[in-house]
């Protein structure tokens, strides 16, 4: 038998398929390596399309990451503005600025002095409430003081009961101030929500509940106010009376808040009205 006539079926598994091979016949093997060589070809054309869409998606990926990026930033930019702007004071006017020229850089200025120097930069349409800004050594202070000279501003007190409390009801207050018996406190208790949110409540603390209202409510129309530093921060900022008054009325009511203070509590002390800039005080010439 002739060798070269001898086929020899050859059969192996690669990649989970079943391939044949037949070996003896040259032209025939030939073929085969070339099928296969296609076959390896394509394979590696396959391979590198899909590494260059892989890397096409990745630019893509990076591109919007980049983008994404830049959208953040620039809402970060607008938001940081934003903030910016608001932490900014406000632009101040020509008035404004006129006044604040007039108050000496550096200066402490005796009381009466200052109260002059009020008097003679306010600029306002309108009577200008005076305010006294005291920086105090220590936290939640509180007190009560009756000026000599009232604020300068009417004070509507009331006295509860059953005519008050109709009133209350049907959605009307005329006080600024709402004094009550104790006895009266459990018929109040409803309009909570009413006149709480208002600082209306008469409560202890305020001393505007007690067995004598009618004393009380002289004493709150007379000028008395009731006054604490802020919750946070060892500052008072409290109204004495109106531009309006007189510089000794001013005076007199402003020394009365500060016995009422304590001078050994207070650190620093401004006095301005409702428009102009704020005064530095010497609140030892008091």
């Amino acid at each position: 038998m002739n060798h070269e006539s001898i086929f020899i079926n050859h059969s192996y598994i690669h990649m989970g398929k079943i391939r044949t091979r037949i070996i003896g016949d040259t032209e025939v093997e030939e073929q085969q390596k070339q099928k296969a060589k296609e076959r390896a070809a394509r394979k590696k054309a396959q391979e590198k399309k899909s590494k260059e869409q892989s890397d096409t998606q990745k630019e893509v990926s990076a591109e919007n990451a980049v983008d994404v990026g830049a959208v953040k930033a620039e809402k970060k930019a607008k938001k940081h503005v934003s903030k910016k702007a608001e932490r900014e004071p406000k632009k101040q006017g020509t008035k404004y600025l006129k006044a604040k020229k007039q108050v000496k850089q550096g200066k402490v200025y005796p009381l009466s002095e200052a109260i002059r120097l009020l008097k003679k930069i306010t600029y306002a349409s309108f009577d200008e409430s005076v305010e006294l800004h005291i920086d105090t050594t220590e936290l939640g202070l509180r007190g009560e003081v009756t000026l000599p000279h009232g604020t300068g501003r009417t004070v509507r007190v009331a006295i509860v009961d059953d005519a008050v409390l109709a009133q209350i009801e049907n959605g009307v207050i005329e006080f600024d101030v709402l004094i009550s018996h104790p006895s009266y406190m459990s018929k109040l208790a409803k309009f909570a929500k009413t006149l709480g949110p208002k600082g209306l409540m008469p409560n202890p603390k305020a001393g505007t509940i007690g067995l004598e209202p009618e004393k009380l409510a002289e004493k709150f129309q007379k000028g008395s106010i009731r006054w604490k530093s802020e919750s946070k921060f060892p500052l008072i900022h409290q109204m004495i009376g109106k531009i309006s008054l007189k510089p000794e009325q001013i005076y007199e009511n402003a020394k009365s808040f500060v016995d009422a203070v304590g001078i050994k509590k207070i650190k620093k002390m401004y006095i301005k009205t409702t428009m102009s800039p704020s005064v530095p005080v010497d609140f030892q010439s008091i």
